[in-house]
């Protein structure tokens, strides 16, 4: 043995639900996130930015199985010893900054926000404890128009971006229903908060697993593909029975159509007089019926998604953009009334050819008591949040975010070290009449060089050897265009004869020159 002790080097490896993201993806979402910041200026949201970590205690606990800090977030403790947390959303970072600055600031109070967030949750297939949202909220007022707006943006949005009507749907539905609904059950109290919790996860799960799993989950739990088992919320048969009734119930085009029994004229006289006819599977309960009609947040509940209804259809959103849903809940705790998702219902093919719907991409609803933990006082507030990553994903698959042909730099070789200083003001020309442009900086031959400049996506290189310097002029290759044509010659010598995509041109003309190639590939 020689004695010396072996370096320990690090294993470059990301971490368990993480992932790089490099330089055309990059581009391609800024492009995507430029069009969903035009629409919600249009719609009057302001910019507003927060850190990425708040005290954990300001974040609050709406995650589940939050025992400790570090449950559902990633946590640690700072010299103080206070606890903070990386944000779980936008939205409770959002409910701090309007407490401590609520004097100064118009209400209601408007803004748009897109960053990461973090998630302590186990990570999966698409699932990832890092991603990026992109917010709108209008905090201070309870008026429902607030939520009609959020549902109708919603819809500009996914059209802005060129989803079609038909590929989306946005969702409506009401939490105060839903807890009215656990509460004629049997699930009242605050000894039955955390099955009320693990009943309301498990609801908005229902796109994904459907009925039946949502039933295990409702009912003792479920174990997934991996054989992971989730603890249920623990309901008898026929409680279970009453939540898939409503969940199941068609409400798509009107939600005053499925609620109340046909056969109690007397529940009729609700806001908008519309009727509510409940399912089947509900009506075989009396004693559920009294708790119906006694229920003022159920009530609350229908009233409010008949008046978010009527307002967007006045504005002329019918139901192939927005519909209510009694299924859509949402899987925070903090939301008090109105809720609402944006689903993609168009079909995409996977790796593997199999047909599949993203669902989901973004969602939101009504918060009250966010803004009042910090106040003692009631703020109302509502916002909408889109799934960047998820959304972006879809809009690939759609076809809606083609790579950009000449998204790389140009770039200028270095044909000879002791030219430095020619070649450094060959790029500078570039670069001042606005055009992106690099000069190589290695030390490798042409050959590499182009190599380089093939991989860094770059639409054209500038070459100056000592016969262009000679004649005053450069050489521009087109290596999009040459590329392409590179297919169609196949024999060297006719290659070496008609020098494709390769012209020269006098250096004043350097710009004109590589500026023409690239409107040529940008028009094309």
């Amino acid at each position: 043995m020689s004695g010396k002790k072996q370096d320990r080097r690090p294993e470059a490896r990301l971490p368990k639900g993480m992932r790089d993201v490099e330089a055309d993806e990059i581009r391609a979402m800024q492009r995507m996130l430029g069009v969903i910041r035009g629409v919600y200026e249009s719609y009057g949201f302001e910019p507003l930015d927060t850190p990425a970590f708040e005290y954990t205690d300001a974040l609050g606990k709406f995650l589940p199985d939050q025992d400790r800090p570090n449950e559902g977030v990633f946590s640690f403790q700072d010299e103080d010893e206070q606890w903070l947390s990386l944000r779980y959303d936008l939205t409770a970072p959002l409910a701090r900054y309007v407490a401590q600055n609520f004097d100064r600031l118009p209400k209601p109070f408007r803004r748009y926000q897109t960053g990461p967030v973090w998630r302590n949750e186990k990570p999966g297939p698409g699932r990832f404890r890092q991603f990026t949202q992109f917010d709108a909220d209008t905090v201070g007022t309870d008026s429902v128009a607030a939520d009609a707006e959020l549902c109708m943006l919603a819809a500009d949005t996914l059209e802005a971006l060129g989803v079609p009507r038909g590929g989306y749907i946005i969702k409506v539905g009401n939490r105060k229903i839903f807890d009215g609904i656990l509460d004629a059950i049997g699930l009242s109290g605050d000894e039955n908060a955390a099955r009320r919790l693990i009943a309301l996860r498990a609801i908005d799960k229902l796109d994904r697993l459907g009925s039946l799993g949502v039933k295990e989950l409702l009912g003792s739990g479920r174990e997934d593909e991996s054989g992971d088992f989730t603890q249920g919320a623990r309901l008898e048969p026929e409680q279970i029975d009453i939540v898939l009734a409503f969940l199941e119930a068609d409400v798509s085009h009107n939600p005053s159509a499925a609620l109340l029994p046909r056969e109690n004229p007397q529940l009729s006289n609700m806001k908008g007089g519309i009727l509510y006819p409940i399912p089947a599977a509900v009506e075989r309960s009396a004693k559920f019926f009294e708790e119906v009609q006694s229920s003022p947040l159920i009530m609350d509940g229908i009233a409010e998604l008949d008046s978010i209804r009527l307002l967007y259809e006045e504005e002329g959103y019918g139901p192939e953009q927005i519909q209510t849903s009694f299924s859509i809940v949402r899987g925070l705790e903090y939301y008090t009334g109105a809720v609402y998702e944006a689903e993609l219902t168009f079909e995409a093919i996977d790796e593997k050819g199999r047909r599949f719907r993203f669902g989901s991409v973004g969602g939101g609803g009504r918060y009250d008591g966010l803004v009042e933990r910090f106040k003692g006082a009631k703020v109302p507030a509502t916002g909408f949040s889109i799934g960047v990553s998820r959304l972006y994903a879809a809009l690939q698959a759609l076809g809606r975010l083609e790579a950009d042909a000449a998204s790389g730099p140009v770039v200028v070789l270095a044909m000879d070290r002791d030219r430095t200083a020619d070649f450094f003001r060959l790029t500078g020309q570039l670069r001042q009449a606005g055009i992106r442009a690099e000069m190589y900086l290695g030390a490798s031959g042409m050959k590499a060089q182009m190599k380089y400049a093939d991989r860094r996506g770059s639409p054209c290189v500038v070459i100056q050897g000592a016969d262009e310097l000679a004649r005053g002029e450069v050489t521009i290759k087109d290596l999009i265009e040459g590329e392409r044509l590179s297919a169609e010659i196949g024999d060297n010598q006719a290659w070496r004869e008609g020098r494709p995509a390769q012209f020269s041109v006098p250096v004043e003309k350097l710009v004109e020159a590589v500026r023409s190639v690239l409107e040529r590939h940008k028009a094309g």
